[in-house]
């Protein structure tokens, strides 16, 4: 094993909750994205808006970290890209990168430091020094391999340019290198095609250079078993692959697009870029330090002591995240290992997998030209794939930000600073101990609940609080009436005011990680700094507003979404094709057309009669997206509504929304018929909302 004989951080840390991370210093990263298209909402929802609340919310509570990403501008993703757009690598990586930084911003997700793997300087010298090292203690090593050649494109081709079945799970799509759909490291493919001609190519011996994973099997699993607090699906992936034992890993490829491999030999090769693009994490960090004039900087986060190294990443990037790259990290001196990587799973688009090819997503620059970041943001969040794959879809959006946004906390903000304005000279009323007591116990409460969850990795739990201060909020003023007070007891008008107004100031300063614009808006209209500095974080909870403090005339903070406009938008959206003559005799619908339809659990939470419908229910419904409406013809066969509340059904839930009777329904439950009687399905045991049938 060379110089490294264990691992520094398997030492228990006394100072650590489980599931809760302490620590001097915070080192961030999120994975780098492929320079080679514009980022999604799917991209955002599972790697770089969480990594920016997380960051945020440290720094609100003055933790020291850097937050380090950039493009992946190597490898074989790029030469696709410039092969299909008729340009070159150093082109498609230009273009590419400037597009999804723009994105970031629009977001308001804020790096450190967002550079590229071929523009940064240091990166290129630093990923052969990493080679060089493993090759030196004997953990990287030449081989004569079989590779796939095309003969008709008279090429060795790299993993994306090859496409067959798994030989893990069966999936059709699968790449040379990795199954996107089981996450499985491959060696080779059932039915290979040639990417480029479609022809099937031929195994042939070429040299390429290894990476000893083998070597490592028992350091990395002892580091696993440390990680206890880890979230499942990374501890479970990881070791999964642990127990079938780890092999020897091809880290050069045959493309001139890269960087090259620095031995002799190795003419016309590059290093593989999932060995290159980690180390960028570390090279980004070099730049920072130049670009603050402070050399040492990434030394001190990625070879000092009390870092916390958190890599926030998709469920896809755990096999390199979690084994491939602490390997190489063990295989150096001095460096630190992940102490965190929450993996998230994939957010899917209405009921489908994001897709380029296709064009099934909701690119992040589209979606900025429609709507404002901080909508997205809180969706995102209330929606995040944490544990399991979810949904967007226009229908939840809408609800959640109409219902939540709008109604609850825009709302009580709104009211309370322009009644505070209009009935107390401008300023913010005198409180009263009696009346604010209660209030900043459960503003408390709510810090707490957020700092523990967030902390965590939480982040959909951690938003809950606030909006629920919100509605407490709502619930306060709408129970003392200070507009019936105002006249005959101007004191006690005040005091609820000033507990409502007190409500606000923590909120404004809480939602800062989630929603900063709206963040700042809120903390203006009070009197407060737009940006929320760590003294604001430690003062909620105490009397945040002094009295007389002047308020600035608010605004709508959240205005109302129509999904009309939206799918208007959509539509315009659409390359406009010629729709292909309609087929005579029966309906065939491919197996591939039949894994589109989105199948899952729901439970029905409310049933209504419509009025004047003798055979129509309004059905709520919970599909693990957010509430749903159906509207369904069970009245018949259900006399009683109330039998149906409770039950778990099975739904198609990607259908398009249709109107009946008025009313949008946005799913369809599914029912057998026998003899003219009619019965809902219903899944066995108890399997929660949201869980797909396949």
């Amino acid at each position: 094993m060379g110089s490294r004989k264990s691992v520094p951080d398997l030492e228990p840390q006394k100072a650590e909750r489980k599931g809760v991370i302490m620590a001097q210093k915070y080192l961030i990263t999120c994975a780098l994205p492929y320079a080679n298209g514009p980022v999604h909402m799917g991209h955002i929802a599972g790697v770089y808006l969480p990594g920016d609340i997380f960051t945020r919310f440290l720094r609100l509570k003055g933790e020291e970290c850097i937050f380090i990403c950039g493009t992946d501008d190597h490898g074989v993703p790029i030469t696709i890209s410039a092969d299909q757009e008729k340009s070159t690598p150093a082109a498609i990586v230009k273009k590419y990168h400037g597009m999804q930084e723009a994105a970031f911003k629009g977001l308001g997700i804020e790096f450190d430091m967002f550079s590229g793997t071929s523009t940064c300087k240091h990166h290129r010298e630093l990923s052969q020094e990493f080679f060089l090292s493993l090759q030196k203690t004997g953990h990287i090593e030449p081989r004569i391999t079989a590779q796939y050649y095309c003969t008709s494109c008279e090429r060795f081709l790299p993993d994306r340019y090859v496409e067959g079945q798994c030989p893990f799970c069966g999936a059709e799509d699968a790449r040379g290198d990795q199954c996107e759909a089981c996450g499985n490291a491959l060696d080779s493919l059932k039915d290979p095609k040639c990417k480029i001609c479609g022809k099937r190519p031929e195994k042939r011996k070429t040299k390429h250079w290894f990476l000893r994973l083998d070597k490592y099997q028992d350091l990395i699993l002892d580091w696993l078993n440390s990680k206890t607090n880890w979230k499942d699906n990374v501890r479970k992936f990881a070791t999964e692959m642990l127990k079938k034992g780890l092999r020897a890993r091809s880290i050069t490829r045959d493309i001139d697009w890269g960087i090259p491999v620095p031995v002799e030999g190795a003419e016309g090769k590059v290093l593989y870029v999932w060995f290159d693009a980690p180390i960028g994490y570390i090279s980004f960090t070099k730049e920072l330090g130049d670009r603050r004039n402070d050399p040492d900087l990434w030394q001190m986060y990625w070879k000092g002591t009390g870092t916390k190294l958190v890599h926030f990443i998709g469920k896809d990037n755990i096999v390199f995240h979690a084994v491939i790259w602490p390997s190489m990290l063990m295989g150096q001196e001095g460096y630190i290992l992940p102490d965190e990587i929450p993996a998230f799973e994939f957010l899917n688009f209405k009921g489908d997998k994001f897709s380029k090819s296709k064009k099934h997503a909701l690119w992040a620059h589209d979606y900025l030209s429609l709507l404002p970041a901080d909508l997205a943001r809180y969706y995102l969040t209330v929606v995040a794939p944490e544990t399991h794959d979810t949904n967007w879809t226009w229908e939840t959006f809408v609800i959640r930000v109409n219902s939540e946004l709008a109604d609850v906390l825009g709302n009580f903000v709104n009211r309370t600073v322009t009644f505070a304005r209009k009935n107390f000279g401008g300023a913010a009323p005198e409180a009263d101990g009696r009346t604010l007591k209660p209030v900043l116990e459960k503003i408390r409460a709510a810090k707490e609940a957020m700092d523990s969850e967030l902390s965590a990795f939480h982040f959909k739990a951690a938003l809950a609080p606030l909006i629920e201060l919100a509605r407490e909020g709502n619930r306060i003023f709408d129970f003392e009436k200070p507009w019936e007070t105002i006249n005959a007891s101007p004191a006690s008008s005040g005091a609820t005011v000033a507990a409502c107004l007190e409500i606000s100031a923590a909120i404004g300063t809480m939602i800062f990680p989630f929603m900063p614009e709206s963040a700042g808006k809120i903390r203006r209209w009070l009197g407060l700094s737009e940006k929320p500095a760590p003294e604001d974080w430690k003062a909620v909870g105490s009397q945040m507003l002094k009295h007389g403090t002047k308020l600035a005339e608010p605004e709508i903070l959240f205005a109302k979404v129509e999904l009309a406009a939206i799918e208007a938008w959509e539509e315009k959206q659409k390359p406009q094709e010629t729709p292909p003559p309609a087929e005579k005799g029966p309906l065939k619908v491919t197996f591939d057309a039949f894994r589109q339809i989105d199948l899952r659990i729901a439970q029905i939470m409310k049933v209504e009669e419509i009025k004047g419908a003798d055979k129509l229910y309004r059905i709520e419904i919970d599909a693990g997206d957010g509430p749903r409406t159906i509207v369904a013809g069970l009245r018949l066969h259900y006399p009683d509504p109330a039998s149906l509340v409770g039950r778990r059904i099975v739904v198609v839930a990607n259908l398009e929304p249709a109107k009946i009777r008025g009313i949008t329904s946005t799913a369809m439950l599914l029912a057998a018929e026998h003899g003219g009687k009619v019965r809902l399905l219903m899944p066995d045991g108890d399997l929660p909302p949201g869980s797909k049938v396949s």
